[in-house]
């Protein structure tokens, strides 16, 4: 294997004071990456790299600098990019130790520079906030309040605040007017922790709207560190905005843009940006999901536009990279452009769009490699072979999924931890990789057929097949071969978390704006 070069720590800063384009790329897991790693780095673990990558690093010469933490994955997930297509690879001297060692600061948790730039929003604009027993003081004499909760649909059903509403953060400045027409109504805005509320709050405030607007502070963890009590599963979304409601957002939300110097672009100016050799072009759809697949511009990807300022790391790992927004009402694209701007991106709404051109349909589909060739089986032909003995079944899919439910009797491994995994798992004459879809475990097969010696096959259509047969699933932590550092656990998701890692969160969040200024390299502004 070929070893790639070295960038310093001096280099990539210097390259992001430059506003260069580059990607810094943390390729262990989400939960090492979430213990420490560069402002701007974007974690794409090495078990699903070729997956991920693609979309997240479109121009092949672009400058990706990857690193570890002295676990060894950054060279192989160099060769695997430079096999990919990458032309300008290298790896972080000295690793995650490197940057440190060079006086580079370490932030914790995931999605840090939309968490951090919340906080100097609320430092700078001094966002208004109530205290969950504020706001459930008013909730219990029946006020003139409405809530408004500003996360995704998914985690507002998993628990909401007692008659809070579903209104995802673009969703905000489009749907308020029609949700509190009374100017006099006091809207709440809510998410788990902070940063969405303050988000969300500040747009409203930007865009002018007329109601006393307040984030709940401290959003979900704060309603439950004050001892009171949320809903679960609940439905309640927004309703269709009136043309008149639609046409005073879609103006005060172009207002706000240009005060963040937001650019302008048609679909000429798009396709020419498209082929441009030397920079990475962005197409980010901000609408509902619901309404990206019922028709878009091809080649766009459904980024609703709350989660695309929360999450620009995840969608938009080069830093320095153009961003191109898309919508059909001139309200999401504009204010979401507005936060992104002040994020330090260049950003554009495409402004001549008309109904004609959103001929794509259906969901957005990751760009990936051609899929290499694997022996695949039938889910009756794994059944007869795991009743026979000898047949090592190994699932791919996300710890979560897999503890969900899973094949009885598969082995949970993590991709990038293969050969430690495979050291646990007891010897077989063949090995069946499966996962979800069995996308990810074909990318496995010739590991493990490299690593074992033995005949591997592909479980066809992967578990979902399997569920499809209506075979029996088994769940819990049955037979985990590699440790679950997968996923971070969030300490605002889900209802079971400690109260001390809540403080804790919080406690980080309020130190953010500190560590911005020490790290020097953000390049934020608030207007």
């Amino acid at each position: 294997m070929s070893t790639a070069p070295t960038r310093s720590y001096s280099q990539i800063r210097q390259a992001l004071l430059n506003r260069e384009e580059l990607a810094i790329v943390d390729v262990r897991e989400e939960a090492p990456f979430a213990e420490g790693h560069p402002l701007f780095a974007a974690n794409i673990p090495l078990s699903k790299l070729e997956l991920e990558v693609y979309s997240r690093i479109p121009r092949r010469d672009t400058q990706v600098t990857v690193y570890d933490n002295g676990e060894g994955l950054a060279q192989i997930a160099a060769q695997r990019l430079q096999n990919l297509g990458y032309v300008n690879v290298s790896v972080l001297e000295g690793g995650l130790q490197g940057w440190s060692s060079a006086g580079g600061e370490l932030f914790i948790d995931v999605n840090v520079p939309s968490k951090a730039f919340g906080e100097l929003v609320e430092s700078q604009r001094h966002t208004p906030s109530l205290a969950a027993e504020e706001v459930q003081a008013l909730l219990d004499s029946e006020a003139d309040v409405v809530v408004l909760d500003a996360r995704r649909f998914d985690e507002y059903q998993t628990m909401s605040i007692p008659s809070g509403i579903s209104v995802p953060g673009a969703e905000l400045v489009l749907r308020a007017r029609e949700l509190a027409p009374d100017p006099a109504t006091r809207i709440i805005v809510n998410c788990a922790g902070r940063t969405r509320s303050i988000i969300g709050t500040q747009s409203l405030i930007n865009a002018g709207i007329a109601n006393p607007v307040s984030a709940l502070r401290n959003g979900t963890i704060g309603w439950t560190l004050a001892g009171q009590t949320l809903e679960h599963g609940q439905s309640r979304r927004f309703a269709p905005t009136s043309d008149e409601h639609r046409a005073i957002a879609a103006g005060e939300a172009r207002r706000v843009a240009d005060k963040a110097l937001v650019g302008r672009a048609t679909l000429a100016e798009l396709q020419r940006w498209q082929q441009e050799p030397t920079r990475s072009t962005y197409l980010f759809d901000v609408r509902t999901p619901e309404e990206f697949e019922a028709g878009h511009l091809p080649g766009s990807r459904s980024t609703p536009g709350g989660q695309l300022v929360q999450e620009t790391d995840h969608f938009a790992s080069v830093r320095g990279a153009r961003l191109v927004l898309v919508d059909d009402d001139g309200v999401r694209a504009n204010m979401s452009a507005s936060w992104l701007a002040q994020l330090g991106w260049e950003v554009h709404v495409l402004d001549d769009l008309q109904a004609a051109h959103f001929t794509g349909q259906g969901p957005w589909k990751a760009p990936v490699p051609a899929p290499p060739q694997a022996e695949e089986i039938s889910p009756d032909t794994l059944a007869q072979w795991l009743a026979e003995g000898d047949t090592a079944l190994l699932d791919f899919t996300s710890s979560a999924n897999y503890v969900k439910r899973h094949i009885p009797g598969a082995w949970w491994v993590l991709r990038g931890q293969l050969s430690e995994a495979l050291s646990k798992i007891p010897s077989a004459q063949r090995y069946v990789l499966t996962c979800g879809s069995s996308q990810l475990a074909r990318l496995a097969v010739a590991e493990v057929e490299d690593l074992t010696g033995k005949a591997v096959f592909l479980l066809r259509d992967g578990t979902a097949a399997w569920i499809a047969a209506q075979l029996p699933l088994e769940h819990g932590e049955t037979r985990l071969a590699s440790p679950r550092i997968d996923r971070y656990r969030r300490p605002y998701e889900g209802t079971d978390n400690p109260r001390e890692a809540m403080q804790a969160y919080l406690d980080w969040e309020y130190g953010l704006v500190d560590q911005l200024a020490r790290d020097g390299t953000h390049g934020f502004f608030v207007i």
